[in-house]
């Protein structure tokens, strides 16, 4: 019973930190990456689409990422799509192919993207203590109805206590990378 609580913690832990990871790919720094274009989607024959299931994208330099749409009639959905998105990026199109510049970041955006992951970062440290109230809460419920004694609870609330400690020390270390990331002109 205590095994099970303790998994499923670290199983949604280990979830949240995967969400956070997701929005820091989302983060943009100066490189081209092409997880920033994720969750961009555009109409395909009336259909939301993911611009990933519509073009090939990939990073012509260190700097620009290129789309090769499928189909030619989807370049100037493509473009409107990437332009509603609120980016900051700006498509060209030449012929079949459109390129997307990395515009090199400010100061001044660097630190507004660095406040932006340390909020995600403190996203995903809250989700993880949640689950530890969880779990804890479920370790209470089981002393209660007298499953488990007082000492088994203080040592299951001990482990995830280590648990949640782990985690937490992954975001640190994430979000650490993250604005060193950033802050490489």
């Amino acid at each position: 019973m205590i095994n099970e609580i303790k998994q499923d913690a670290e199983v949604r832990m280990n979830k949240s930190l995967e969400a956070m990871r997701d929005a820091f790919k989302k983060v943009r720094t100066g490189r081209a990456n092409p997880a920033i274009l994720d969750g961009i989607t555009v109409s395909y024959y009336g259909t939301d689409t993911e611009l990933s299931q519509v073009a090939n994208i990939f990073v012509e330099d260190g700097r620009t990422l290129t789309l090769n749409p499928w189909e030619k009639p989807m370049i100037p959905v493509i473009e409107k799509a990437i332009l509603k998105s609120n980016l900051g990026i700006t498509p060209s199109t030449s012929g079949d192919t459109i390129r997307i510049p990395m515009p090199a970041l400010t100061e001044e955006t660097r630190k507004d993207y660095i406040k932006q992951a340390k909020s995600e970062a403190e996203k995903g440290r809250v989700s993880i203590r949640n689950i530890r109230r969880d779990a804890n809460g479920q370790l209470k419920d089981l002393l209660k109805e007298k499953e488990i004694s007082e000492d088994e609870e203080r040592q299951a609330e001990d482990q995830i206590q280590k648990l949640t400690d782990k985690y937490i020390a992954n975001v640190e270390s994430l979000l650490a990378e993250k604005e060193k990331d950033l802050m490489q002109v």
